[in-house]
């Protein structure tokens, strides 16, 4: 008897998949372990395809609803979750100046008219031909169709740019605040269709930014282990989502701002890479509910498709307002790509105007196989964007040098000859010890502009710039007199990727690279670099080498 008890409370994982239920009924406590199983091997699967791991989930999500699986309560809000954790760390990063630049407001309010009127008019098109579930629409409901369809994925947008290191490249900047104007056009139509108006206690939210001094203190003391993954947790869920949601605002828009207001903080970046592996898990309920919202039917797949048709309207027209606002073809074309998906948002709008009778159910269908056809098409198509570009530049039109807009011009390297790419932790440290041997004849590239004046203020020669643009060379001004370039970029990606465009090039110089793992170490040698360093490798015997220069142990050696 002891032995039987002992043994069931410590094995409970055990127990339940030994106890395999055979109805259906029975399997509903073990749902989440069936998702759990499912999630990861169409994700390993995905990954081992060379596909993003959310196209894996994606497709669990279908297959489980079509196994006759749904969402559950506990799914859906790890989800919702996740969604705010996700814009929480987006506005850690985020500098509110971005979004007052005119290519960021403009862009998204032409880009969300634009495509609302196209694609009614599409929508309507398609009503004139008799298409069965358009056939009964007023114009009205389908211009509210539209709207929906205009918006893109926060969450598969930063999602992609994270996965590639991009996130703070030109275009993955520009991505980010179109995204967040769109969020905000969420926010109003929410308000104005639903008819909620905020609280009267909402006019306290101005009053938050008096909180700040606060809550910087706060985070100064919160250490770097738990009590700093804990902090961002309840500045996303309480202080931010919730105390948006008691006064009748969007919770995620509270997550978002509450973000923005500690981005200057110097630990901001810290607390979003605490919060990363969490986000992460979180957001795998996200992609699996998506899959999960509703059950496939072949009206919904047809009209679904149709959508998808539509798709490229989309696309063609975030390219063209990139191109109107002076943008090189590299970032018109991949911010177009990160942006050519369907939005969770269409979803939300169409469950809206559901409930207030505007919308037939079966439309729901449709826009949650649109949405999930997307995300499925856009992958793929975002891990080859700078093979397309490669292939794209050839034929379309770049601005003259002197007229390309003002954060997408020339970088001019002077007479400099040593070369860091990427102003982390370890390239400031390598630029200062370099410094002490050649002096001030190195400079470094870093994608942060906020980071890229912090190092100017400190003194060092730091422009901003990013490395894994495939023009980044072609655009360097005296690169014939860089002898040595270290790639200290933190993604192994993004060094890999660097490291073959500088090949591409003939590079004459010497390389070297930073490596986290064996395997990454490898490819880099693989790939032709002159030195591959692992950083966890070098950090022992550094400190080992730094131990014996200061300290004279009196140690006798064997």
């Amino acid at each position: 008897m002891q032995h039987a008890t002992a043994s069931s409370q410590s094995t409970p994982l055990i127990n339940l998949l030994w106890a395999w239920p055979r109805t259906r009924k029975e399997r509903q406590p073990s749902m989440e372990l069936i998702y759990i199983i499912a999630a990861f091997l169409a994700g390993f699967i995905a990954l081992r395809c060379k596909l993003p791991p959310l196209v894996g989930f994606l497709v669990a999500g279908f297959a489980l609803n079509t196994a006759g699986y749904t969402s559950t309560p506990v799914l859906t809000t790890l989800a919702d979750l996740g969604v705010t954790l996700l814009l929480f760390t987006i506005g850690l990063k985020l500098d509110v100046k971005t979004l007052l630049a005119k290519e960021i407001w403009g862009g998204a309010t032409l880009h969300n008219l634009l495509t609302t009127g196209l694609f009614t008019l599409a929508l309507l098109i398609l009503k004139q031909l008799g298409i069965g579930m358009m056939a009964d629409l007023e114009v009205a409901q389908l211009a509210l169709l539209g709207f929906a369809l205009s918006f893109s994925s926060t969450v598969f947008a930063i999602k992609v740019l994270q996965e590639k290191g991009e996130l703070n490249a030109t275009y993955g900047t520009l991505a980010i605040g179109i995204l967040v104007m769109q969020d905000i056009f969420a926010v109003i139509f929410l308000t104005v269709s639903t008819g909620k108006i905020p609280e009267i206690t909402a006019l306290a939210l101005f009053a938050l930014p008096l909180l700040r001094p606060s809550l910087f203190k706060i985070l100064d003391r919160a250490g770097h282990g738990e009590m700093l993954v804990l902090y961002g947790v309840f500045l996303a869920l309480v202080t931010g989502a919730g105390l948006f949601e008691l006064v009748g605002m969007k919770a995620d828009l509270g997550a978002l701002i509450m973000g923005m207001m500690l981005a200057a903080h110097p630990k901001s970046s810290e607390m979003s890479k605490s919060l990363f592996n969490l986000k992460e898990l979180l957001l795998v309920c996200f992609f699996l509910n998506i899959g999960l919202a509703e059950q496939p039917t072949l009206d919904g797949l047809l009209m679904a498709l149709l959508l998808m048709v539509m798709l490229p309207l989309k696309g063609i027209l975030y390219y063209v307002i990139f191109n109107l606002f002076r943008y090189r073809v590299r970032t018109s074309l991949l911010g177009t790509l990160t942006l050519f998906n369907y939005s969770e948002f269409g979803l939300i709008v169409g469950g809206l105007a559901y409930k207030m009778g505007m919308l037939p159910g079966s439309f729901l269908v449709a826009i949650a196989i649109a949405v999930s056809l997307s995300f499925l098409i856009a992958a793929p198509l975002n891990s080859l964007g700078h093979r397309l570009y490669k292939d794209a530049s050839k034929w379309l039109k770049e601005f003259e040098p002197e007229k390309l807009n003002a954060s997408d011009r020339l970088i001019d390297l002077g007479d400099k000859q040593i070369l860091i790419l990427g102003m982390g932790r370890i390239g400031s440290g390598a630029y200062d010890e370099l410094v002490e041997t050649y002096g001030n004849n190195i400079i470094g590239v870093e994608t942060r502009e906020d980071s890229v004046l912090q190092h100017q203020e400190e003194g060092r020669h730091v422009i901003h710039g990013d490395a894994t643009d495939p023009d980044f060379w072609a655009r360097v001004i005296s690169k014939q007199n860089i002898k040595l370039i270290l790639l200290a970029m933190p993604h192994s990606h993004a060094n890999s990727f660097a490291l073959e465009q500088i090949r591409e090039r003939n590079y004459q110089g010497q390389i070297a690279a930073i490596a986290k793992y064996s395997d990454e170490e490898q490819e880099l040698t693989a790939l032709g670099v002159d030195a591959a360093f692992n950083i966890y490798q070098e950090a022992g015997s550094g400190f080992a080498r730094h131990v014996c220069e200061h300290l004279t142990p009196q140690i006798k050696s064997n």
